[in-house]
């Protein structure tokens, strides 16, 4: 019997097979040009989207991917099932695993507890999110987005700027960008850093101003208000001073160079109002709903990669 394809990790994959991933989803892209945006790839395939924790561009991109791919998708909705009857929420996935599905897609609140569900069923699991822990189809879109903006990814400078501590998007982004061999420096403050964050092998700033200029891409993180047991930072006034993308920086920007962020963005504190205002006119510079298109085509490959 075939192991089955579970996409946890980003560490469970290599250089070379992320490489053919991208170039698995610039066909599932083009698919998505045509007129008819549909194959029938994963037809008389059943996928359930199991989302604990609220969510629009993942969940929605998931949802699209399925459908374009042919395949029949439930939308399970926690707060109405259940749960709420005090089952337990392995109960429940082994309940849903029981009808003959082929693939579930969770979010959960709790870092690394997708790695327990997916031990404990016998079809693919997709980690659209856990905890604090990893992100990693959020983590594929980005690196696809910047691909398909520069020849080469080997030795790209990328700053990553804000919420490092509470970021599930930044531990994956910092992961898979090393492996691919770009230049990753993470910008934070101190109280906004993971104490053991050694082993990531970045360089560090606390400042946005140290490196706006030099910089290819500039990954702005979302702050995870949700996700903060107490105020990280003294001010928003000091955090503009320090971290976010005002209109200034954003011209002082290399003219190649191009803004990421995993959305949805705090207007006023990541990115100021004024450069999201302007982003219409700088779709070349600003990324931010490329970001979301891409997503759809990363995850039809991921999807087609998980059941064929």
């Amino acid at each position: 019997m075939n192991k089955k394809k579970d996409i946890l990790s980003l560490d469970e994959f290599g250089v070379e097979q992320i490489s053919e991933l991208l170039v698995q989803t610039d066909s599932f892209a083009e698919i998505l040009k045509r007129d008819v945006k549909k194959v029938p790839a994963l037809r008389g395939k059943t996928i359930i989207n199991l989302f604990f924790e609220y969510s629009t561009r993942t969940k929605v991109s998931f949802e699209l991917a399925a459908k374009r791919l042919s395949a029949d998708l439930i939308n399970f909705n926690a707060s109405s099932s259940s749960l709420n009857k005090g089952e337990s929420e392995i109960d429940t996935i082994q309940t849903i695993n029981s009808m003959k599905n082929d693939l579930i897609i969770i979010r959960h609140g709790d870092s690394g507890y997708i790695n327990y569900f997916a031990k404990n069923v016998a079809v693919p699991i997709v980690n659209a999110g856990d905890g604090k822990h990893e992100h990693p189809t959020q983590a594929l879109l980005d690196l696809y987005t910047i691909y398909k903006n520069f020849e080469s990814l080997t030795g790209l400078k990328i700053a990553i700027v804000g919420d490092i501590l509470n970021s599930r998007v930044a531990r994956s982004n910092i992961k898979l960008f090393g492996k691919m061999g770009m230049d990753v420096t993470v910008v934070a403050p101190s109280m906004l850093m993971p104490e053991n964050f050694a082993g990531f092998n970045t360089k560090f700033a606390n400042n946005i101003d140290e490196v706006i200029g030099d910089i290819d891409v500039l990954y702005m993180l979302r702050m995870q208000f949700e996700r903060q047991e107490r105020k990280y930072y003294p001010s928003l006034k000091e955090y503009n001073r320090f971290l976010s993308l005002n209109l200034a920086r954003f011209n002082s920007m290399k003219k190649n160079s191009i803004v990421m962020h995993p959305g949805p963005v705090n207007r006023g504190i990541e990115i100021s109002g004024e450069v999201m205002d302007i982003k219409i006119s700088n779709t070349d510079k600003i990324k931010i709903n490329t970001q979301v298109s891409n997503g759809v085509a990363v995850r039809m490959a991921l999807l087609y990669y998980a059941l064929s």
